[in-house]
């Protein structure tokens, strides 16, 4: 062949040639050209052909180069990375072969560029077949198996070798109608089996390829199951859930949202939600565009635990807590919404009776102390009216009649307070037998009278109980407090607590309005009963002895024991002053066992000197109920010699005639002990001889109120005369009390009086001064 033909064919050669001397480029052919993005021979002969070679190669091309050593030697076809004069780099199959001459080398070059790409193709293709999870099953048009991927094995138990050449319904389990497949869609649900028999729920793609088909098998067994759970679970829940689709339209609704709805699911579903009427827990409609669920699709801003009424059709409301959120948050442009809520109608009807009972009173159902103290709390509060209440002798009908009439009987008097009280004021029992009224209407002090004055009467009405007509009365506390007033509730209630008492203390069934000087009297109270409790234990309580002297002889037959309080810095306290305390207080037992031993311990020492005296000895009412009463008198005799003939014990009229029987007993055991029992004050309460007569007496004290005008008066003369008459009839001793005169002594003397005690006879003094040491 000619040279001239060598070269033609060189250069038409669809493969790149090039050739290159001690590594230099003396030839390049169009294809080479065109490989290395030439324009022409001029931009690549006389450059270095390791120029067009990429890093990477190099170094193999240099040692295929040096194992050609004879000339017509050829390497083998060799993949190297060629680069462009852009830089860009691409693959080729060369083959070096080496030329006459010192280190001249033809390279040929073919492009392997897109079969690379096709290769590695085929490689990612094989890759995604073998490692896909679904199933993946080539068909002949009959529908024998060709291909069977991993994912198929796994899914269907069966091995590749055992697939591949049968038919691909009796390896599903199933019959394969490809052709139906492929008409409706090419996408199937269908129910296979593994090689073992368990059922698989499979999504059957299938795809028509050359003379067969493609079959694509995603096992959705465990999404369905898992679909079918939760299908269950929401079927089953308490909580009702509707979905709203993006038009606002109901798209889905659980049983229990059709329940508490009250509306069947076919006729729940489809409608807009605004057709659900809802209102806030203050009672305000919720127009549609401010429903939760438009709210939520709007802002995609969830909705939590909102407490609303829902209307029911059938007119019913239920109290629901409600939540609403978007069904797919990480998709907010599809608007969905799950709105779910719980039927909280009973438990907020339970809450709202705890609430109640929390600030009612049990017996009456009146407001309890937590609540009138909220009502009366400084915060916000106007002008207001406070009135306590406290019912005069209620014990007595508890103890007479039982706490279930005096429980009738509360009941009675607080629905009493509530009609007779303005619709707006509160009404509360605050304990026992206490009562408040808060008012806002009556604040003027003429009306407060007024309204007292109607709820005493409103309480005077008779109660019939058990046969028998019950009359009441109550003291009545009253505070006024202003807009600006500072007080606090628990001082409200203190102060009129304070007026109240005050009210008891004026003699019972009235009224009494609160000032400052009052509760400083109180507080004033309230430190001396605690100082008396510290004087029981600090000595500073101490008898002092008045005579009482025999009106016949002149001497001195007996003393009365006085009890003396003197005051660490407030020196002498007064007898009136104190001793009701004591009596109140319920330290009168104390005090009086304390006083009875001194007192019999010093009469006794006296007696043992030569002095034949008798010991009175005052006993209060509260005293007359101490159980321990008789024990201790017994107990006083016996340590201190004293003799009970020479102990009289003197209860005040009005103790005895309190409850009658009960005194009776008590002053027949200690009649069993052998003392002297008198009555004191005589003629200041509701007694008469004969029942004086009943209760064993010895001795009567006539009270020092008749004896102050008996020189002046001849009426008080005439009732004397009567008293000393009468009470010699049954055999008593008259002591006069409060004598204070010489013509007082006379005139007693001649009207008969056995004995007389006063300060004209005689002061209470210590027993030192007075019997000397």
């Amino acid at each position: 062949m000619e040279a001239d033909s060598l070269t033609e064919l060189v250069e038409l050669s669809p493969d790149a040639i090039c050739v290159h001397e001690h590594g230099v480029l003396t030839f390049a052919n169009r294809a080479a050209l065109d490989t290395f993005a030439a324009r022409g021979p001029a931009e690549v002969v006389g450059r270095r052909f390791a120029d067009f070679v990429a890093d990477d190669s190099q170094a193999e091309l240099a040692g295929k180069l040096a194992r050609l050593t004879e000339p017509g030697q050829a390497s083998e076809p060799v993949e190297a990375l060629m680069s462009r004069l852009d830089g860009s780099k691409f693959a080729v199959e060369t083959v070096v072969v080496r030329l006459r001459g010192a280190a001249a080398y033809q390279v040929v070059m073919r492009d392997i560029t897109a079969k690379k790409a096709a290769a590695d193709a085929l490689r990612y293709q094989a890759a995604l077949v073998s490692h896909v999870s679904d199933a993946l099953i080539a068909t002949t048009g009959e529908g024998v198996v060709t291909s069977w991927n991993p994912a198929a094995e796994a899914v269907y138990g069966w091995t590749a070798a055992e697939a591949v050449g049968r038919r691909a319904s009796e390896l599903v389990g199933a019959p394969l109608d490809l052709v139906a497949i492929r008409r409706g869609g090419g996408v199937a649900e269908a129910v296979h089996r593994r090689r073992d028999g368990a059922p698989l729920a499979v999504r059957v793609s299938a795809a028509e390829m050359n003379d067969g088909y493609v079959l694509v098998c995603a096992d959705e067994t465990a999404r369905r199951r898992a679909e079918q759970n939760y299908r269950t679970v929401v079927a089953s829940l308490d909580e009702g859930v509707l979905v709203m689709g993006p038009t606002g339209l109901i798209e889905a609704a659980n049983p229990a949202a059709c329940r508490i709805i009250g509306v069947p699911e076919p006729d729940l579903v489809g409608v807009p939600c605004h057709t659900l009427v809802l209102f806030t827990e203050a009672g305000h409609w919720i127009p549609p565009d401010e429903m939760p669920s438009v709210q939520s699709r709007r802002t995609g801003v969830t909705h939590n635990g909102l407490v609303v009424r829902l209307r029911r059709p059938d007119g019913r409301d239920v109290w629901v807590s409600l939540t609403s959120r978007l069904l797919d948050p990480d998709d907010p442009a599809a608007r969905a919404v799950v709105t779910t809520f719980t039927d909280i109608t009973e438990t907020r009807a339970i809450g709202a009776r705890l609430a109640h009972d929390a600030t009612h009173d049990p017996l009456t159902r009146l407001a309890n102390r937590t609540l009138v103290l909220d009502r009366l709390d400084v915060r916000g509060r106007g002008p207001l009216t406070v009135l306590f209440l406290d019912l005069d002798k209620f014990k007595v009908i508890n103890d007479s009649l039982g706490h279930p009439v005096g429980d009738q009987v509360l009941r009675i008097v607080g629905e009493r307070l509530r009609r007779s009280s303005g619709r707006e004021d509160l009404v509360g029992r605050l304990g026992g037998d206490e009562f408040v009224v808060v008012t806002g209407e009556v604040t003027e002090a003429v009306e407060v009278r007024a309204l007292a004055e109607h709820l005493r009467a409103a309480l005077a009405e008779p109660i019939g109980v058990l046969g028998r007509q019950l009359h009441l009365d109550a003291s009545i506390g009253v505070v006024l407090v202003g807009a600006a007033d500072g007080r606090s509730a628990e001082d409200l209630l203190r102060d009129a607590d304070v007026a109240m008492y005050q009210a008891k203390t004026l003699g019972r069934g009235r009224h009494h309005f609160f000032d400052v000087g009052l509760r400083e009297r109180m507080q004033r109270r309230l430190r001396m009963e605690q100082d008396l409790r510290d004087a029981v234990h600090d000595g500073q309580l101490w008898p002092a002895y008045q005579p009482v002297v025999d009106l016949r002889t002149g001497e001195m037959v007996a003393v009365e024991a006085l009890l003396r309080w003197t005051h660490p810095r407030q020196g002498a306290i007064p007898p009136a002053e104190f001793i009701p305390l004591a009596e109140e207080s319920d330290l009168i037992n104390v005090i009086g066992k304390a006083m009875l031993r001194a007192t019999t311990r010093e009469l006794a020492t006296r007696r043992g000197r030569g002095l034949d005296l008798t010991l009175k000895v005052n006993l209060s009412a509260r005293q007359l109920d101490d159980p321990h009463l008789v024990p201790a008198v017994q107990d006083a005799l016996a340590s201190t010699g004293l003799p009970a003939a020479a102990l009289c014990l003197e209860v005040t009229e009005s103790a005895l005639m309190r409850d009658q029987e009960a005194a009776a007993e008590v002053l027949a055991s200690l009649r069993s002990l052998g003392v002297l029992l008198a009555i004191d004050d005589f003629g200041t309460g509701y007694s008469s001889l004969a029942q004086l007569r009943r209760l064993t007496l010895d001795t009567l004290k006539i009270d020092r109120s008749f004896i102050t005008g008996i020189a002046e008066s001849r009426d008080a003369a005439a009732i004397v005369t009567s008293i000393i008459a009468m009470a010699h009839a049954v055999d008593l001793t008259v002591i006069a009390e409060g004598v204070e005169s010489a013509e007082q002594v006379d005139l007693l003397r001649s009207l008969g009086c056995d004995q007389a005690q006063g300060y004209h006879l005689g002061r209470p003094v210590a027993a030192a001064e007075l019997f000397g040491q």
